[in-house]
């Protein structure tokens, strides 16, 4: 049945305890099988879809996956370490790419994402940014936005020019801040297969207004010290990324320091810096990758946290409903709870099932392509 290339809005209802769909609904993601329906309004009750618990146990990964290995590539001067799980065929088989947001490494449960993609089977190449994680770049803990959109077409084009996928079977993948990268990329790059934005930071005004006041006044002051240091030289001046309310921190919502805290690795000694350079604070309100949505020409899958108070909700639903192709998932669980728990199972299973009807794994299948 020919897909209609409008946007699509889901949402896990509690009252329903099923998946309401709304304004030009033109597929439902029904138990991993797309569903196709018609019309202006339509419901569809899942039984058991929708789970009251909102805490549950961390599932952190231990030991690295079977077909894991240590791969690396140049963007723009500054060598980009990231894990590649390869399918036994991994030219015929698609790609997905995947980067975290702000501050964050590919140990922060991303592994855990790659593997259930990777037994689905996708390939994954997951990166670091240049400046954290494994990856080269000095000083330590700087985030810039141009930057890490430079190391996202590193990535693709070291995919392409590799022979790791065919180039119109890659799939980018982002969370939180890079949530909001992959629509910025999807739409400068056509050949893009599909997108899946998890909890993506898509407004900066938004996401700074979302900041306590006192600790918006705080990271001001931090990140303009820091940028005038750097015109002289100096090491940068730091401030937290997750904090409580009224701290120097560039996310002090009630559940932000737990929830960041709550997707650190396991292993000991593995903790991830809680700090970037403070200049990055002035750059936030000046991006808005949430307005590229409309030039993107690929499916995207939008997962968004409600209530979110790290990427607001109501924001980025007005942002993506600018999508050509989209459906937009909506799910009762904060921006952290997304990676772990019953919040990370609902999410990766939606996230495989819209890959299976996107792009699915057998060799030889093109990509689903937006009609003219």
């Amino acid at each position: 049945m020919e897909t209609v290339p409008v946007a699509v809005e889901v949402l896990h209802d509690t009252q329903s305890s099923g998946i309401v769909a709304e304004a030009g609904v033109n597929r439902l993601m029904q138990g991993g099988t797309p569903a196709h329906v018609r019309g202006p309004r339509c419901a569809q009750v899942i039984p058991g879809w929708f789970c009251q618990a909102r805490k549950n146990q961390n599932t952190k990964t231990t030991m690295p996956h079977a077909s894991r290995q240590d791969v690396s590539f140049l963007s723009h001067g500054a060598q980009c370490r990231a894990w590649l799980y390869a399918q036994p065929k991994s030219a015929a088989a698609p790609l997905i790419i995947l980067a975290h947001g702000l501050g964050g490494t590919r140990e922060m449960r991303l592994d855990a994402f790659a593997e259930r993609f990777h037994d689905a089977g996708y390939s994954c190449l997951v990166f670091d940014y240049r400046h954290f994680g494994a990856s080269d770049g000095a000083p330590r803990q700087l985030l810039d936005v141009g930057s890490q959109l430079k190391d996202w077409h590193a990535a693709i084009a070291w995919a392409r020019n590799t022979g790791v996928a065919a180039r119109d079977r890659i799939v980018i993948w982002g969370s939180s801040f890079g949530g909001g990268h992959v629509l910025a990329v999807a739409a400068a790059d056509p050949d893009i297969a599909a997108v899946i934005a998890q909890c993506p930071f898509t407004d900066g005004l938004s996401s700074t207004l979302a900041l306590h006041p006192v600790s918006a006044l705080k990271v001001t002051a931090l990140a303009v010290l820091d940028l005038i240091g750097s015109w002289f030289g100096r090491k940068p001046v730091r401030v937290n990324l997750a904090g409580r309310a009224g701290d120097a921190a560039l996310m002090c919502s009630h559940d932000a320091l737990s929830g960041y805290r709550d997707i650190q690795p396991a292993a000991a000694g593995a903790a991830i810096p809680n700090y970037v350079a403070a200049r990055f604070a002035l750059q936030i309100i000046r991006y808005y990758p949430g307005r590229l949505a409309g030039k993107i020409q690929c499916p995207v899958l939008a997962c968004i946290c409600n209530p979110d108070t790290v990427a607001p909700t109501k924001t980025s639903l007005r942002h993506l409903r600018k999508l050509k192709w989209g459906t937009v998932v909506q799910y009762a669980y904060g921006h952290f709870e997304i990676y772990i728990g019953k919040g990370f199972e609902h999410v990766v299973k939606d996230q495989i099932a819209f890959l299976q009807s996107t792009l699915p794994v057998e060799p030889g299948t093109a990509r689903i392509r937006m009609p003219a």
